[in-house]
Formats: structure tokens, sequence, C-alpha cells
């Protein structure tokens, strides 16, 4: 995957994507949040705070309350039952530590693991791909501090679902961070853009699939189809509800943070698991 500077600065917006709403409502909502930074934050804000109460009940060791910062949230231990140094829990429901996951970047022993679950027309999913991704891959991947993992969900109708398909084809020839790269970097400043077939095909040009003959083939094949269909039941199960949605281990964060929020969250989870974290000070 590039790890090219981002060109264009993060915007800390969750933006709630709720299966069975209109493509036309999403939308609608979307402009609705642009119109003001402050509407955006709580309404960012509000979403975590649904989607997190929910997810509680299923991460060991959390409490069911919450809390909310600039759109983040994140689940508490309590203090009897906080993790000790080098005890970090995980669901091995959401952290799958799968050496042969095509959809993971890392290290499978690295101290935490990150996982995202993101729609691919989700045009804040595309903000965090392009503008903090590369950061994370940099300092904390490549370092061997974190492992990510991601989940594929549908919620923006059924292009959502075939450029799903179209990622986990590329996955399957070795090809998905590139894919995702790809994709993401061609996404609208605004809006759920059109995933036609031709654009999917492109992208795996761009991304350097080696068989296109196969992929475009893979495009149309209905176990891939089934399998994004259950990832974003089993996301709904959770209780995850926005996107870009993110938890390691007890603790879940929302939306498209700056850089600095998701290296504070990530450094308190490495702290959590008796991990000198790479500190303040970096360029961002």
């Amino acid at each position: 995957m590039s790890k090219t500077p981002p060109e264009k600065p993060a915007q800390p917006a969750a933006k709630p994507a709720a299966p069975g709403h209109a493509t036309a409502h999403a939308a609608g909502l979307e402009r609705r949040l642009r119109r003001s930074r402050i509407l955006n934050v709580v309404l960012g804000a509000l979403a975590a705070f649904l989607a997190v109460v929910v997810l509680a009940q299923t991460l060991p060791g959390a409490t069911g309350g919450t809390t909310a910062n600039g759109g983040s949230a994140g689940t508490e231990a309590p203090a009897t039952g906080a993790p000790a140094a080098n005890e970090n829990p995980e669901n091995p429901a959401i952290a799958k530590r799968d050496p042969d996951d095509p959809f993971a970047i890392g290290s499978v022993d690295a101290p935490i693991v990150l996982v995202e679950w993101a729609d691919f027309r989700c045009p804040f999913c595309a903000v965090f791909t392009n503008d903090t991704m590369p950061v994370i891959l940099d300092e904390y991947v490549d370092a061997g501090l974190v492992r990510y993992e991601f989940r594929d969900v549908a919620f923006f109708g059924d292009e959502s679902v075939d450029a799903a398909v179209a990622a986990r084809a590329a996955g399957e020839q070795g090809r998905f961070p590139e894919y995702l790269a790809a994709l993401y970097a061609a996404a609208p400043e605004s809006g759920h853009p059109d995933m036609p077939r031709e654009k999917l095909l492109g992208f795996a040009k761009t991304a350097g699939v080696p068989d296109l003959a196969r992929f475009e083939a893979d495009l149309d094949r209905p176990e891939l189809r089934d399998a994004v269909t259950k990832s974003t039941a089993d996301a709904q199960a959770l209780g995850v509800s926005s996107v870009p949605f993110f938890v390691v281990g007890t603790q879940a964060m929302a939306g498209a943070q700056p850089v600095d929020a998701f290296r504070e969250f990530l450094d308190a989870r490495l702290a959590e698991a008796g991990v000198d974290a790479p500190g303040a000070g970096r360029a961002g």
C-alpha cells in the first residue's frame, strides 16, 4: 500500500450509516453534516455513542459507559478489572490474528490489533485511508507495534456490495492493500461514488492484480457476495452502525479523526499492553 504523505487534512467526522436507509437519504445527511463543523462533530459523537453502547456488551471487561470527544468514543474497562501490563484482552470475534487473512497488514504477533469496519463508498472511510492510514502504517504497523485488520460492510446499497466483492477478489490474488488504496484514492470530496464494473476493473489494473481475467470472473462469484453480506450482518450484530469504526482490545473509536487522535488512541492501547509507544513530538 502507498505511504505517500496525505494531500488533504483529515476531517474529524463520523458518517452515520444505517442499513436500509436509501442512498439519497444518506447523501442528504452528508450534505447537512458538511454545512457546519460543529454539527458534524456533534452528530458524529452521537453516532459513536450509540454504536459503542451496543458494542461494549461484546467487549470483555468493558462497562456500558462511553466517552465521546470530537466524534471519537471508547468503552472503559472497570477500574478493578483494568488490564494489567502485558495483558490486552481481545475478543476473538473481533481481532482474529489469522496469518492467512488477506485483509490484514502487519505482524500476526503485534502487541495490539487495530480493526476497522468500512464501506467502500463511504467518503469518510476514504479520508482515513488517504490521510491517516499511511501514518499508521509507517509509525505503528511497519514498526511491529500494531496489526491492522479490515472488515467490509455494505451500508450504502448494492454498489457497496459490488466494491467489497471486488476488494475480496483482489485480496485472493494478494493485492488487497493495493486495491484498497487505489479505490479510496479515486474517491470524490463528498458523496457516495458509483461503482460500475468498469471502474472496479480499473482499480484492479491500478492495484496490479496479476490475473485480470480471473478477477473479472470472481466479481460474479456468489460466495464472495455472500461473504460480504455475512460480514455486514456480523458488524450489525456487534453494534457497528457508523463507518469508519475502529476497535482495539476493549476500546472503540469512531470517525475519520485527525492523525494525532489515532496516535493518542494507539499509544494508550500499547501502554495498556505494557509496550512503549512511539510517543509525541512526531511530525504530522
